[in-house]
């Protein structure tokens, strides 16, 4: 499961920048990479590990701006047509799972 972040935040004030840094920091140590500007997304191994994250990401939501929050499958996320130019490229595979023997 993925849970995607898209933001749109104010950073027309040093309050609102400040702001800005600090939710984008918090979500790149949850382990989110970025995407795509303002879009950050995470890779989880349930869904209920999925809503721990969505959780911990409410927590750090600015007072400003607008915050948009949606876990989508592995099989959802494998059917996003990517376009660089005019070449298609392959999503992102999910992290390999940790098997124990």
């Amino acid at each position: 499961m993925w849970l995607v972040v898209m933001f749109d935040l104010p950073v027309d004030t040093k309050k609102a920048r400040r702001n800005y840094a600090f939710f984008r920091k918090h979500l790149l140590a949850g382990g989110f990479t970025k995407m795509q500007f303002s879009v950050y997304i995470r890779h989880c191994a349930s869904k209920e590990n999925a809503l721990v994250h969505a959780g911990r990401v409410r927590q750090h939501i600015p007072p400003d701006g607008e915050v948009r929050i949606i876990a989508i499958t592995d099989k959802q996320f494998e059917r996003m047509d990517i376009f660089w130019g005019k070449m298609r490229k392959q999503p992102e595979l999910p992290p390999c799972q940790l098997e124990l023997f």
